[in-house]
């Protein structure tokens, strides 16, 4: 399984309404993250989840969901979280 699909299960965890991950790593070739096998995300991700949550804790709860993914296989990850009615 890619890194991407890997991504779009655990962020179910959050139950999201929307889920769009654009992988950049072709932006990055040579980076040193990308030599280790880290790749470079974008993340759009729309969930009740995050109402009335600050930015700070809807990064956190993204980085839960994802875990171990942040250490290993995601080197870079740029997140949008917003809530339905901040589409």
């Amino acid at each position: 399984m890619n890194t991407v699909k890997k991504m779009e299960e655990r962020l179910q965890a959050l139950a999201p309404e929307n889920i769009e991950i654009l992988d950049e790593g072709g932006k990055h070739v040579g980076h040193e993250g990308a030599k280790g096998g880290g790749g470079h995300y974008d993340l759009l991700i729309v969930s009740s989840r995050f109402a009335g949550c600050s930015s700070v804790v809807r990064h956190r709860l993204v980085y839960e969901a994802l875990g171990d993914l942040m250490r290993n296989e995601i080197h870079a990850l740029a997140i949008r979280a917003l809530a339905p009615n901040e589409i």
